[in-house]
């Protein structure tokens, strides 16, 4: 994957789950050093990065082994409720991916990570035979939309683009039940397109579109 040149270092927040570009994630923060972490961003207004578990748990555990994918996306603080002094509640988007050159692990626990940003997916539009699966999400956006939830509280985030590769492919990920290794590997694809044909072949598997076949 191509990167850019010089890098950057940003705190890390290693998670069971797979952060998206444009994607928006939800967090409980009461571990200090995130409690700090999430001070230090919002008050300096930069971003942190989200990285996928491969080993341990999220919350730190005495003498346990960590381990991360060495490809994450970048998150913005979008919402952000202190629910107490040590509960904060935020909402973050995903921005840039990155990967990371150097990793390092703070006395407070935080990981800090040197990284290098991933160019940003190319806009393709969606072929004639990848349709049905911008259908298939068009069909829960609209669900979502009568429901009238509020809007920081909505999985997405607006513009909708239902004709871009990157876009639908990566809001189907989001949504779909996979295993966390699945999901990543979703993440480092550099090909949208490629990447909305394997998210059309895990849905005509799951017989998503059996039923509009017949």
């Amino acid at each position: 994957m191509q990167s850019s040149i010089a890098p950057l270092k940003i705190p890390l927040f290693p998670l069971g789950t797979t952060l998206y570009p444009e994607g928006v994630i939800a967090l409980k923060i009461f571990e200090v050093r995130y409690l700090d972490m999430v001070k230090t961003c919002l008050r300096q207004n930069t971003p942190f990065g989200v990285v996928t578990l491969d080993q341990g748990s999220e919350v730190r555990v005495a003498g346990e082994n960590i381990a991360f994918h060495g490809i994450g996306t970048q998150a913005t603080i979008i919402h952000f409720d202190a629910v107490q002094p040590s509960l904060f509640m935020i909402r973050a988007k995903g921005g840039a991916r990155f990967e990371i050159k150097h990793r390092e692990l703070a006395t407070n626990g935080l990981w800090w990570a040197e990284i290098a940003l991933i160019s940003e997916d190319e806009q393709i539009e969606i072929p004639a035979e990848l349709q049905p699966s911008a259908q298939a999400l068009k069909k829960i956006l609209d669900t979502i939309n009568l429901q009238e939830i509020p809007e920081n509280e909505q999985p997405f985030l607006k513009p909708y683009r239902l004709n871009d590769c990157a876009w639908v492919a990566n809001r189907c990920a989001e949504l779909l039940d996979l295993p966390a290794a699945q999901k990543q590997h979703l993440l480092t694809m550099e090909n949208p397109r490629l990447r909305l044909d394997m998210i059309q072949d895990i849905l005509e598997d799951m017989g998503l579109f059996k039923d509009e076949a017949n």
